[in-house]
């Protein structure tokens, strides 16, 4: 199957149909909106099972490996949250899971990796994000490799938000989703490509780590240098080629969110709804926020909620960490 390109509407349908009751259809939450803007909704994925939208992707992948043959065993390379969604699973479905993710993975997510009984592999982040480029690590060869975000099946499964958001909220305008990978981003545009093609999809990238925004100016696949933050699910320190392909021209826009202000939007969430968001998803929140009237009626989509409640106590405390 080639990775170029959108996923089609009938492999986004075909990954709901797989996925059934296994994933919850999430709510759509209207949000004020700053100088009482166009009305903001709040897409809320932190609401799954393993608390981000990877459960999606992660559970189509596995499923549709499974009509294929007998899956001995999953392996798969993640900051937390696909881990996290490819062991709830594998502990389901009775397959051994290994994740491998970076050193700096924060403990919350260690955590919920653990409570699905897969076991843990760190790494430096420059090798995790190699093994992931490869999508190989030689001494699991014999299980079978679930990429992150840049495979068909992966996409698919997240564009069941596209769907969602489409069905609930016909006269949507515009769609923040925070971009780490691009495989969020890929499906939900993928599907609105073809249920509404007017429908802007804007990438956000906190500032310390600004691949797709940078890719976008250049015009081409671009590196940059990434400073790691407590935003550990958004920006990267650069864009797949082969997503570059998929994601060029389906995604026009992007914007770039301070620290500061993602850590307000988490403020902003906690305070004003009792969600717990992580950075990732503080940073979409923050930059629907900060275009206002512009866009129109949108949604942010607050894709995780998997924060260390160290880190969600200092920015409750009006800080950031």
């Amino acid at each position: 199957m080639s990775f170029e390109g959108p996923v089609s509407i009938e492999s986004i349908r075909k990954a709901r149909e797989r996925l059934g009751s296994l994933v919850l259809r999430t709510p759509l939450v209207p949000t004020e909106s700053p100088q009482g803007d166009g009305p903001l909704y709040l897409k809320l994925e932190n609401l799954q099972p393993t608390g981000s939208f990877k459960v999606r992707g992660a559970g189509n992948s596995i499923l549709a490996a499974r009509e294929s043959g007998a899956v001995r065993g999953v392996y798969t390379t993640s900051a937390g949250n696909m881990a996290q969604a490819l062991a709830w699973h594998a502990q389901r479905l009775g397959v051994p899971c290994t994740t491998i993710v970076p050193e700096t993975a924060p403990e919350a997510k260690l955590a919920g990796i653990r409570r699905f009984g897969a076991e843990i592999l760190q790494l430096p982040w420059d090798e995790v994000w190699n093994i992931t480029l490869r999508a190989d690590y030689p001494p699991f060869r014999d299980r079978l490799y679930v990429p992150p975000f840049n495979h068909p099946n992966m996409i698919a499964g997240n564009g069941t938000i596209g769907l969602e958001i489409f069905e609930d909220l016909p006269e949507v305008a515009t769609v923040y989703v925070a971009i780490g990978g691009g495989g969020l981003i890929a499906g939900i545009a993928s599907a609105l490509r073809d249920l509404k093609p007017s429908v802007r999809v804007i990438a956000v990238e906190p500032e310390t780590a600004t691949a797709f925004t940078t890719s976008l100016r250049e015009g081409k696949a671009s590196e940059v240098t990434r400073t790691p933050s407590f935003v550990d699910g958004s920006g990267s320190s650069s864009v797949f080629p082969q997503m570059w392909s998929r994601l060029n021209g389906l995604v026009k826009e992007s914007r770039v969110v301070s620290l500061e202000e993602t850590a307000s939007s988490i403020r902003f969430l906690f305070d004003r709804h009792r969600v717990v968001a992580e950075g990732a998803a503080g940073t979409a929140v923050a930059a629907a926020r900060r275009d206002g009237g512009a866009r129109g009626v949108s949604v942010a989509v607050v894709s995780g909620g998997n924060i260390d409640p160290a880190k969600l106590w200092t920015i409750l405390s009006g800080s950031v960490p």
